[in-house]
């Protein structure tokens, strides 16, 4: 690493800080509330990436597992923390594991049985993102609203009606 790109990714962190911030305090306590998964969390996945990668030559292939899960748990809790939307990011946690599995996979021998719970946990996650999601976007859509929900009501009373009159 170069000066250019450490002096570069603190400038980036500073300025996301400035801009949470607008106008109150400023001072370390703000820094590790919102960026402890990047101080404490992330540079233990890259460490274990780091040492697959360069320091064990590409041998001890499951240091990548608990190198996935920790660098994508920690971009979970790093999205959540600056966004404060934990109640929508926590199926990252159900992601993570699979992202360790996957690496393992990908890097190592290709057992193609680890897929099997690479999937399942990968499609829950993604389901889980999906439904949580769509609920709060409905719910913000909705909120004050009834027309939704009479929409809804003539269109299940049409459905319904409809469906006694073909048969």
């Amino acid at each position: 690493m170069n000066i250019k790109t450490i002096g570069g990714a603190l400038a980036l962190l500073l300025g996301v800080v400035l801009l949470l911030n607008q106008g109150e305090s400023f001072g370390p306590g703000k820094i590790f509330a919102y960026f402890w998964p990047s101080l404490f969390v992330m540079p233990v996945g890259l460490f274990f990436h780091w040492l697959y990668f360069s320091v064990l030559g590409r041998k001890g292939i499951g240091v990548l597992i608990p190198g996935g899960v920790l660098i994508t748990a920690g971009i979970v809790c790093q999205i959540a923390m600056l966004f404060g939307n934990w109640e929508y990011m926590w199926p990252g946690f159900i992601l993570a594991p699979a992202v360790g599995l996957f690496e393992f996979y990908w890097f190592g021998n290709r057992n193609k049985w680890l897929l099997i719970p690479i999937n399942i946990l990968t499609v829950l996650s993604l389901l889980f993102f999906a439904v949580f999601s769509f609920g709060a976007l409905m719910g913000e859509m909705l909120k004050g609203q009834p027309y939704f929900a009479i929409l809804l009501i003539l269109g299940g009373a049409a459905l319904l009606t409809l469906r006694r009159k073909a048969d």
